[in-house]
């Protein structure tokens, strides 16, 4: 097992053969299940693996420790893919100490209900716990993204364990970009709890760190100042690149091509980047990402049932419900007799906070006409304001 530092050793897992991620997140490059051991003069487990992988992360654990026993394990976060093997790790270890904090405790019982742990620790915020030549010190994150997220950080080392903070989608023995899965993961996942990573990044600023330990995804340990300020523009909602994001949905292809002349026009106007999606037919998620990448989206749809397209509708929620905000939104309706999207788009919006609409609404019925071009036109030169 890898020596990521000072006697700090990886001892996760790759998971390739997991589909859905929460049963609802494609993942084509699988998931790391973190977990880390801390050798001192007392050893500490940090978290379990996902329950198909509790054999091969018990291993890896013996690997590293032979035949010396962990003090501690420490539970940052009892989500399954976390905390599924605490069980054949007590079984394993009975005298090991179970760290956690009383959330911690009240749902390791409702996952464990039959679990005797001999030992238990609970720790507030700030408090300290000794290995020998190191002090751990736990760091609350209520609701990032769970309300007993704590994160451990090591001084000695200047290492972070972020739990779910810092994560990304995606097996550690693929190379692959970390801003993409990052995002896609973040705003899924994390993204309506804009406000309690805030307080989070506040409380890391105060901490001299050179490395993050994620729960998922890679160790950070270079440029760490781009992966915070990252995180500082996801989680205050700001925008990240500038451009354009289109989003569409069509029945007979009208819609489709009106979104796709506007990118056009954007892209002869000189627009730094237009991203475009058929909401049918793209991983939604996806979608959600762009969607909070850009600080300018226009909604393409059709009218139906006298409501929204259902694709359409469904990716409206998603971002309201991630509390979408601080963004710019264009219209691009379409109806053959009654075109009422807009005013339904503009309903599920209300809650958002500085919405900013453009002035031009772009109304088909049916196909595109000369005045829809001339919508458009005017459209996106108001984006390219």
């Amino acid at each position: 097992m890898k020596n990521l530092k000072n006697n700090i050793f990886y001892v996760g897992v790759n998971d390739h053969e997991i589909d859905l991620f929460e049963g609802q997140y494609i993942v084509p490059n699988g998931m790391a299940y973190n977990s880390y051991v801390i050798m001192d003069e007392k050893i500490a487990v940090m978290d379990t693996v996902d329950v198909n992988f509790g054999e091969q992360w018990l291993e890896n654990i013996k690997e590293v420790l032979g035949d010396k026993c962990p003090n501690f394990l420490i539970i940052q976060h009892m989500e399954p893919d976390h905390s599924a093997c605490i069980d054949k790790f007590i079984n394993t270890y009975p005298n090991c100490v179970v760290v956690g904090n009383a959330k911690t405790f009240d749902m390791l019982h409702n996952f464990f209900p039959n679990l005797k742990i001999p030992n238990t620790l609970t720790v507030k915020e700030g408090e300290k716990l000794s290995l020998g030549s190191r002090e751990l010190t736990f760091i609350t994150a209520p609701m990032v993204h769970w309300p007993e997220v704590m994160l451990t950080y090591d001084s000695a080392s200047k290492v972070l364990f972020s739990a779910d903070a810092f994560g990304k989608f995606g097996a550690l023995d693929v190379d692959e970009d970390w801003a993409c899965e990052a995002r896609r993961y973040y705003f899924g996942i994390v993204g309506k709890y804009g406000v309690q990573v805030q307080a989070l990044l506040k409380k890391a600023s105060a901490l001299d760190i050179e490395t993050i330990c994620p729960l998922h995804g890679p160790i950070l340990k270079e440029n760490l100042g781009y992966y915070l300020n990252l995180y500082n523009t996801w989680s205050s909602y700001g925008v990240e690149s500038d451009g354009v994001f289109i989003a569409y949905t069509s029945v007979y292809g009208n819609t489709k091509q009106a979104a796709e002349l506007l990118r056009d026009k954007l892209i002869e106007k000189g627009c730094p980047k237009v991203a475009i999606a058929d909401l049918a037919r793209e991983d939604m998620a996806e979608c959600v990402e762009d969607g909070f990448r850009y600080g300018k989206i226009v909604l393409a749809t059709t009218t139906y049932n006298a409501e929204i397209f259902p694709f359409m509708s469904q990716y409206i929620d998603w971002l309201v419900e991630r509390n979408y905000q601080n963004r710019t939104i264009g219209i691009i309706e379409n109806g053959s007799w009654a075109p009422t999207a807009a005013k339904c788009i503009k309903a599920k919006f209300e809650k958002c906070k500085n919405i900013t609409w453009l002035d031009t609404t772009v109304t088909i019925k049916s196909a595109l006409k000369a005045e829809n071009i001339a919508q458009i036109e005017a459209m996106a030169d108001e984006l390219m304001k």
